[in-house]
């Protein structure tokens, strides 16, 4: 314990029973032991006048939390969603008051509608100068309150110990999400009689929905009558770490699955009862047979609308089973006809226990049919392009078998993300890490940082696009400084691609502000000390991804891709999702 911190004699009741001396601190301590107390070592962000006092404190305690000193605080946000998303851990971000916090705001809406448990801590000014437009105040949280599970202002340092236990608990319970603490520069100065007590409940708070027996008899009435049943595997299953639950549900049943991009790695990519994924861009069978099941078993997602295309013209013919912790998503896009609330890590044993034991051989080979035409007019001709120049397919495919699907992925948003989730293969959970439903460019390269960090011992690899990458090109920066091992893949095509396509498909190929005059970006990356090449042609391109794995330490590729190559299948904006396209 540091020397300035003294011990007092007042005791405080925890648990009832348990009898613990307060300890004499600063508010800005008190930040630092609550951290502590709640098993947090590693934390993101960027320094400030208003939140200088918790980062001299944490100067102080430097050897138990260890901080990343990002380049930007969206930096710092996106790296701590990515440690969040690869542990299961809630992140960690610090920032200081005005712009640093509102720099963190894209980050704190990607994580609200991705469901990543973050705790954000923010300085800001006195409680004298709240109102008074003082420099660099603002309303963070006004601000912040839409996208956001729960903030607080905390204006006297008596708040902390509570507030932040609240806010962990809030963060990582039930539907995880993320929290904003704003503390007020007095508070972190003055100092007060500490102690914590881990907060395990909140009144009128229900993270977890006890479950309806009668929706279970009624779920599993339908399933065992069903005759070409379908599962949609989303991010709820990752979360609820159901993994496995879900694995005994689909073998025992003989379910087919289809996973949404978030659910992407709940199940291993080569298991039998895996059909592919879902969605604008996904496979062509989970797409079309959506509109042909006569039961739609939806496990832990929300009918994005990018899964479920036109609403009016969605699943019409099935019975739709929602398994689902959160009770705003039932019925919110598509009506639930047996709606089962709770955890599926509780609900989809409940399931199992009573499913029959089945196969669904004819149905299996409908799904296989679709394949073979999705193979023939979109998988071949990306793995095996007519033109000289490479395409994303074929990297993503030489850059997963080369790890046997065990890396770790980051993607960005765009083309490249979108070929990621149809070509990578996973073998684990929480394999697969993207901004999802704000759809956030520059995610990938401090999401890669934090994964890194998070398990430093699995195989990173950002795979990104030369647009998204010049968002958040700057945390390179931070890789130099903290030594973090992520491998960087660039898939350049010198386009906003995703947007480009679109305006080819949709808008005769008036290509308006999408052309991406480039710098040099081996120049820049060696100029950050990462070690890097370039390639161009398909002959280098299996060598210099050995050279990149066998590399200790960061490394920077660049592959350079070809300029006007398409993501198919594509289920256009308004179309059904049996109006999927497999080419234009």
């Amino acid at each position: 314990m540091d020397n300035s911190i003294k011990v007092s004699s007042t005791t405080t009741s925890l648990n009832g029973n348990e009898k613990a001396r307060s300890v004499k601190m600063t508010g800005a301590d008190a930040v630092i032991h609550c951290l502590k107390n709640e098993d947090v070592n590693l934390v993101f962000g960027y320094p400030g006048g208003a939140i200088m006092p918790i980062y001299d404190s944490l100067h102080k305690y430097q050897d138990e939390v260890r901080h990343i000193l990002t380049r930007h605080e969206q930096g710092a946000i996106h790296a701590a969603q990515g440690l969040a998303r690869v542990t299961g851990k809630v992140g960690v971000v610090m920032a200081t008051s005005g712009p640093g916090a509102t720099n963190l705001i894209t980050g704190i809406a990607d994580a609200m509608i991705d469901s990543t448990p973050l705790v954000c801590v923010t300085g800001q000014v006195g409680s004298h100068l709240l109102g008074t437009d003082a420099f660099q105040e603002t309303d963070v949280v006004g601000i912040s309150m839409p996208v956001t599970k729960w903030n607080y202002q905390i204006t006297s340092p008596e708040e902390i110990p509570d507030a932040f236990a609240k806010a962990f608990y809030i963060a990582r319970s039930g539907r995880p999400g993320p929290v904003v603490l704003d503390i007020t520069k007095n508070a972190q100065f003055a100092e007060f009689d500490y102690y914590y007590k881990p907060c395990k409940h909140i009144r009128s708070y229900l993270p977890s929905p006890k479950i309806d027996q009668t929706r279970i008899e009624e779920a599993v009435e339908l399933i065992n009558n069903a005759k070409k049943p379908l599962a949609l595997v989303g991010q709820g299953v990752i979360l609820g770490s159901a993994e496995q639950e879900l694995l005994n549900f689909l073998e025992k049943t003989g379910i087919p699955a289809a996973w949404t991009l978030l659910g992407l790695s709940a199940m291993p990519t080569d298991h039998p009862n895996n059909v592919g994924m879902l969605g604008m861009h996904g496979n062509y069978g989970p797409n079309i047979k959506t509109n042909e099941c006569d039961v739609l078993i939806a496990i832990g997602m929300r009918f994005d609308d990018r899964v479920t295309g036109a609403l009016d013209k969605y699943a019409k013919q099935a019975k739709i089973i929602h398994l689902e912790l959160d009770p705003a998503e039932i019925n919110k896009n598509v009506y639930a006809h047996v709606p089962v609330l709770g955890n599926v890590k509780e609900s989809l044993p409940m399931l199992t226990a009573k499913a029959q034991q089945k196969s669904y051989d004819a149905w299996f080979n409908e799904f296989k049919e679709a394949d073979k035409i999705e193979f023939e007019k979109v998988i071949d001709r990306e793995m095996h392009p007519v033109k000289e120049g490479l395409t994303m397919a074929e990297t993503i495919d030489i850059l997963n078998k080369k790890t046997g699907g065990d890396a770790i992925i980051v993607t960005d948003v765009g083309q490249h993300q979108m070929v990621a989730s149809r070509y990578a293969r996973f073998v684990k959970s929480r394999s697969n890490v993207t901004s999802g439903g704000l759809g956030t460019m520059g995610f990938a390269l401090p999401a890669a940082i934090g994964a890194k960090l998070g398990q430093p011992d699995r195989e990173v690899i950002c795979v990104v696009g030369d647009g998204g990458l010049q968002m958040t090109i700057q945390e390179l920066g931070t890789i130099l400084q903290s030594e973090v091992g992520v491998k960087i893949v660039l898939l350049n095509n010198s386009f906003l691609g995703m947007v480009r396509q679109w305006q080819e498909l949709f808008f005769d190929s008036r290509y308006a502000q999408t052309i991406m005059a480039n710098p040099d970006f081996i120049k820049i990356a060696e100029g950050f000390g990462i070690k890097s090449k370039k390639v161009l042609h398909r002959p280098e391109l299996s060598t210099a991804i050995d050279e990149m794995y066998a590399h200790k330490g960061a490394y920077f590729l660049e592959v350079v891709v070809e300029k006007e190559d398409n993501v198919f299948p594509m289920i256009p904006t308004g179309a059904a999702v049996s109006d999927i396209l497999l080419g234009k």
